[in-house]
């Protein structure tokens, strides 16, 4: 089946700002959840025992289990059913879900709620990179991607910064209040995203539910050299996703500061995500996936001797600058995805991010939280540090398959 005739340009922007809005708001409440998800199990701002690591880590690895073990089916159905619909039913469940978190401190309770909630963002992210690949010029699909990654990543940042300024700011009694404005916001994103998207009608790609589909995106094993740094990424931010606000409380860093400094950097991602695109597409997906492997080996390494020297002003500037060329990796492998996914499975393919996303956080959390319980620091530096290797190993497989001919040399 040939691909449908796209839309015009004008409609091409119409519908990326659509997507675009949609995911910062969907990744603004999750920053927004997690960020206070600890103080809220626990009805306390900071302090945490081995045991309540173990609670608020369990619940909050409900989200992306959810999100794993559904994406590629909600991939599936937008390649059947149109990316719009998809997209737009997962933002309003995002938000209904995010709304009834706030009724209730139960962890078991919050758990399936969590759960939930990952299925949504999935099937959100899986409808929106479709649409991204869908509109993006061959050429500027780096920069598109990277559009999307500043806003996907802006959200989450901004989420936190707001969370954590409000933590400090509010009784611990009336956060419940914080889920029900992101629910709000999130109802905000549905409008947006369906006002913009009026009009459009997504073709049928497949005219049946393609299961298969799920199997040959994932046996492709070009594709997993992509989506794989992924999970081992993630399953680095997963931990300092939840666990970051009472960590900070405990060295004594007000909420207030914390929010100050996770907002500057969402500002500074807002800025260099489509730049990176640019590069990408000039110089290669491969080459900027290199430069973000050493990036974020960088803040490793940095992060171990920040734990034993202190925040010494040479390491500091050292973590920053490795920061910033690691957050080129995002806009490159998304565009290197985009090249390597088929129209009619093109939200499939593209799942196979969030899926990856999910299974890091989820097994991140897991195994951080269970090393740090029986080793302490020795077992998050153990943990960091396969993180690293793994990273590395798996960017130097895919710079081989460019040497050897198996991609071509711009991949």
């Amino acid at each position: 089946m040939s691909a449908p005739p796209g839309p015009s340009p004008a409609e091409s922007r119409r519908l990326l700002t659509a997507v675009f809005g949609a995911t910062f708001f969907v990744r603004f409440g999750f920053g927004l959840t997690l960020s206070v998800f600890a103080s809220y199990i626990l009805a306390q701002t900071q302090g945490l025992s081995t045991t309540s690591v173990g609670v608020v880590g369990l619940v909050a690895s409900a989200s992306p289990i959810g999100e794993f073990s559904t994406v590629l089916f909600s991939g599936a159905a937008a390649d059947r059913y149109g990316r719009f619909p998809v997209l737009l039913a997962g933002t309003a469940a995002a938000g209904i879900l995010l709304a009834l978190v706030s009724f209730t401190r139960d962890p078991l309770a919050l758990a399936g709620l969590n759960l939930l909630f990952g299925v949504s963002s999935g099937a959100i992210l899986a409808a929106s990179l479709a649409v991204v690949a869908d509109q993006a010029d061959r050429n500027r699909t780096g920069y598109e991607m990277g559009r999307f990654d500043a806003m996907n990543l802006l959200g989450w940042i901004v989420g936190f910064a707001v969370g954590f300024g409000l933590l400090g700011a509010l009784p611990n009694a009336d956060l419940v209040w914080v889920f029900r404005a992101g629910a709000i916001l999130l109802g905000v994103g549905v409008l947006i995203a369906r006002q913009l998207s009026l009009g459009h009608v997504d073709p049928v790609l497949n005219r049946t539910f393609d299961l298969k589909a799920i199997y040959r995106a994932l046996s492709r094993p070009s594709v997993l050299l992509v989506t794989l740094p992924w999970l081992v990424i993630y399953m680095l931010l997963g931990v300092g996703f939840v666990f970051l606000g009472g960590a900070a409380g405990g060295l004594g860093i007000p909420t207030y500061e914390l929010a100050a400094l996770i907002g500057g950097g969402g500002l500074i991602l807002l800025a260099t995500q489509p730049y990176f695109g640019r590069l990408a597409d000039r110089y290669g997906r491969t080459r900027l996936m290199i430069a973000g492997t050493i990036g974020f080996v960088g803040v490793l390494v940095c992060a171990a001797l920040l734990q034993q020297y202190g925040p010494q002003p040479a390491l500091v500037g050292a973590t920053v600058v490795s920061a910033l060329v690691g957050i080129g990796y995002g806009p490159a492998a998304l565009a290197a995805l985009a090249d390597l996914s088929q129209t009619l499975t093109r939200a499939t393919t593209m799942a196979i991010y969030t899926l990856t996303i999910g299974v890091g956080m989820f097994l991140g959390l897991g195994i951080a939280t269970s090393l740090y319980a029986a080793f302490g620091a020795a077992g998050l530096d153990a943990f960091f540090a396969v993180v690293g290797v793994t990273l590395v190993a798996l960017t130097g497989l895919r710079w081989r398959q460019v040497r050897t001919g198996v991609l071509p040399v711009g991949a």
